[in-house]
């Protein structure tokens, strides 16, 4: 052993002696979890854990002041002398008594709301008066299962890496973090990790963040999922009610108003709970709020409370946050638990002498090793202790960690779910060996069996054979095929290929492919199979128009540097038109029905073609720009945050050269931006703006044209309709000219319906729209949208509901379109 190492591991034996211990409780002995300990007059200290314990580290034997601080408690010092280490304190603190005695109420006047408008109109002052700082940061993650299911939609879920006991119940997710944290006024904030663990994985690297776990409520919104409003925003009086529950002093002598805060409306983007403010300074001291899944909507989630406690910082005569705990409890697929998000700020430094230069776009980072630090390190560095429940979740799955990585255990394993059942049918057939990490898929024949009135029915077996090539599953190659065969065509394609991505930093990815297949003659495949086999089978409909292409392909795609991403490719192709076939038609008589052709252009023709068979050479390289984009270092890769604060730009050139017909070589430019912005308490608002041209002024291939995302079905499938038209004939507007279309969306997530009694009781999004298309030679089309989001039962919200207006050369057309987003996984 070097002396280095015997040297670090005496200093950490010392400064695991170099404690102050104990337990807070009430006055009947109960623990009190997540109270503030620390040193008076510093940002040195900790909080109790779940069983009300505490460990506070201090540099040395001496003479201190113990502060113990927690909401709706009274805060306690203690002055202590400390000759021997560790020294054993505990404390017993007793309920803040709130009174309104003292205060003063006008006629008519609220005294609650005199306290927060003073809040809200000091919240920008108060924000902008730290302008920089430096601490240390510490979270914990914790998630719980009660009672769950042994089969999820028939699907064996184990016992989720060994979190749950005989009775299906435990922790199934458990990690820390202890990180240097760096911020810069008014969004520059850096973190860099220097320690990370996760129960059971020695490899694994925490999700706990300073980013995410960052709250202020000094902000006008708090971003889950969607924005909640805070209690101090500009508009707060728009949405909460506030009543003054009483006044108390704390050991500064300071006044504390104690306000409870009131959503106006049902199901509001907003929280209910208490907020304490001092009196005359009108700073924040703590906060106790919660809300809901149906609030944030996320639907899973049952109720989410955050509480957070703070400290007065002489220098900056500022009250600042030094504990955060975010509890939550859920309930999905019969699946319930609960968790909690732990995190304590210590070590402040407001006068860091920060520049531009100490920030980049690397906003997370690892110190080496950081996830390799043994538990003499986490024992002596941890601030808040562990309960026996999680020392007994480390030590139980530490020690089943070896075993579980061991041949043998997961031979057995792939043996349980490598066993074929009649479901795989449904949901495909996987085989594993998880110590080889290797796995062969076969997918769902029944979700690839369709029919079109090309091939009448026809399905194909997609197999695929994948070797990761690291310990995260990040890096692999893959050999994939497909073999379909079409009834009516008594015909077999077969296509496959073989991919590698080589690493996670700038992943990059080698695609080689070839073979024989069907595709849309619109490449961006505006129409599902599924919803094609439903409109086809139920409604004389056949809008699925196919070509058949032999080809062999090579593509490769990289993220050049943080930001700036390239893809390219180069394939032969030879492309022949197929028609449509009315022999042979299994449980549908063709000649009973009434379909197009399958040429676009010529739809009452079933004989005639869009295009004649050709060979091409195609060469295809697009860049992709997103602007200030932000990104986690992982030790195993690199992770892109994105930035709505700008767009994304998107540069495509395809080329195609050498066909046998020559009026088929063309060039195609193209360019797109798109962006989706929060705007506040009113929504999010979302952009894609597309324009191209043809450099050449003679025939292209039809299957070249710029294509456009139309819609016939009346049925939507996709999140959002950016980048989409509703009521657009799939093929309408087709053209191989100079083009440009503009899509806008704006989801106002519950500014608007939010405020209408009783229909705010249906938590539904209004959505607006409208999209515009223009094409050389023609008249524009536009259409205008008016739609209802997050409609469904229960906890299943996956529907949407708009009526669509279309203009085109004078004429007007209006639909509902019933948005199905489910089906766009299908």
């Amino acid at each position: 052993m070097n002396k280095f190492y015997l040297l670090l591991l005496l200093f950490c034996s010392f400064s695991g002696l170099a404690q102050i211990t104990g337990k807070v409780t009430n006055k009947d002995a109960e623990p009190l979890a997540y109270v503030n300990i620390y040193l008076e007059g510093s940002f040195s200290g900790t909080t109790t854990n779940e069983n009300g314990v505490y460990e506070l580290d201090i540099s040395k034997p001496g003479n201190y002041s113990v502060v113990f601080q927690f909401l709706g408690y009274k805060t306690q010092k203690k002055a202590i002398s400390i000759s021997s280490l560790p020294h054993t304190l505990n404390a017993e603190l007793t309920e803040e008594s709130t009174t309104l005695d003292e205060v003063v109420v006008n006629s008519g006047d609220n005294p609650a709301n005199r306290i927060m408008r003073n809040a809200i109109e000091k919240r920008d002052f108060h924000k902008a008066k730290i302008q920089e700082y430096t601490a240390d940061f510490y979270s914990r993650g914790l998630w719980r299962i009660k009672n769950a299911p042994e089969k999820i939609l028939g699907q064996e879920i184990g016992d989720l890496g060994g979190g749950l006991d005989s009775t299906r119940s435990g922790i199934v997710y458990l990690s820390e973090t202890i990180s240097e944290i760096t911020y810069k006024a008014p969004d520059n904030f850096k973190e860099k990790i220097i320690a990370s663990k996760v129960s059971g994985d020695d490899n694994g690297f925490s999700l706990n963040s300073a980013q995410e776990a960052t709250i202020s409520f000094y902000n006008n919104t708090i971003s889950l999922n969607t924005q909640l409003i805070s209690p101090l925003a500009d508009y707060a009086f728009n949405y909460y009610n506030f009543k003054l529950e009483g006044i108390f002093y704390n050991d500064r002598g300071n006044l504390i108003n104690k306000i409870k805060v009131t959503p106006k409306r049902p199901k509001d983007k907003a929280f209910n709970g208490f907020v304490y403010i001092t009196e005359d300074t009108w700073q924040l001291y703590g906060i106790e709020l919660k809300t809901t899944g149906e609030a944030i909507q996320v639907p899973p989630i049952e109720e989410l409370v955050f509480r957070q406690n703070f400290n007065f910082s002489e220098e900056e005569q500022l009250w600042v946050p030094i504990s955060q705990t975010i509890d939550f409890a859920f309930n999905m697929f019969g699946i319930k638990g609960d968790g909690r998000f732990t995190a304590a700020y210590t070590n402040y430094d407001f006068s860091p002498q920060l520049n531009r230069k100490s920030f980049t776009n690397e906003i997370v980072s690892f110190a080496p090793e950081a996830n390799k630090k043994d538990s003499t390190f986490w024992r002596n560095f941890r601030p808040v202790p562990l309960t026996q429940e999680e020392q007994n979740d480390y030590i139980r799955k530490d020690s089943l960690q070896e075993l579980r990585n061991s041949k043998p255990y997961l031979d057995s394993l792939d043996n349980v779910y490598n066993k074929f059942s009649l479901g795989n049918l449904i949901t495909g057939y996987t085989y594993s060996n998880s110590y080889e990490k290797w796995s062969l898929n076969i997918g769902s024949p029944v979700f690839n069996t369709n029919i079109n009135t090309v091939q009448g029915y026809n399905t194909s077996l997609k197999a695929s054979f994948r070797q990761n090539t690291d310990e995260n599953y990040g890096t692999y190659w893959r050999i994939f095929s497909k073999m379909n065969y079409g009834l009516a065509e008594e015909k077999f394609r077969f296509s496959g290929g073989f991919q590698q991505k080589f690493n996670n930093t700038s992943n990059p990815v080698l695609t080689v492919s070839g073979g024989s297949t069907v595709e849309q003659i619109n490449s961006r495949q505006p129409i599902t199979a599924t919803l094609n086999n439903i409109t086809t089978a139920f409604f004389e409909r056949n809008y699925l128009k196919l070509y058949e292409l032999d080809f062999a392909k090579v593509a490769y795609q990289q993220e050049i540097f943080n930001g700036f991403s390239a893809k390219s490719s180069i394939s032969y192709e030879n492309r022949s038109p197929l028609f449509n076939h009315r022999d042979k038609a299994f449980l549908i008589n063709w000649d009973d029905r009434e379909f197009t052709s399958n040429n676009p252009l010529q739809p009452e023709n079933e004989n005639s073609a869009p295009f004649s068979e050709h060979e091409i050479f195609k060469f295809s390289l697009a860049a992709s720009i997103k602007f200030g984009q932000k990104y986690i270092s992982y030790p195993d890769g690199k992770y892109n945050v994105p930035n709505e604060k700008y767009p994304s730009l998107t540069i495509v050139y395809d080329k195609g050269f050498g066909s046998d017909i020559s009026a088929y070589n063309y060039d195609h430019l193209r360019a797109g931006l798109q962006q989706e912005i929060t705007v506040g308490n009113k929504g999010e608002l979302g952009y894609s703006l597309t324009g191209g041209t043809f450099f050449n002024d003679e025939e292209v291939s039809y299957v070249d044209y710029r294509h456009f995302n139309g819609n016939q079905t009346r049925i939507g499938t996709s999140s959002n309709y950016l980048g989409k038209f509703n009521l657009l004939p799939y093929y309408a507007l087709s053209t191989s000219n100079n083009y440009a279309e503009a899509h806008v969306e704006h989801d106002f997530q519950g500014w608007i319906l939010g405020k209408i009694p009783l229909i705010n009781r249906l938590n539904y999004n209004l959505v607006i729209g409208a999209h515009a298309l223009t094409t050389e030679g023609r008249q524009p089309y536009n259409e205008y949208s008016v739609g209802l989001d997050n409609l469904g039962f229960g906890k299943f919200r996956f529907l949407r509901l708009d009526y669509v207006v279309s203009e085109y050369e004078g004429n007007r057309e209006g639909a509902f379109i019933f948005g199905l987003k489910f089906l766009n996984i299908l």
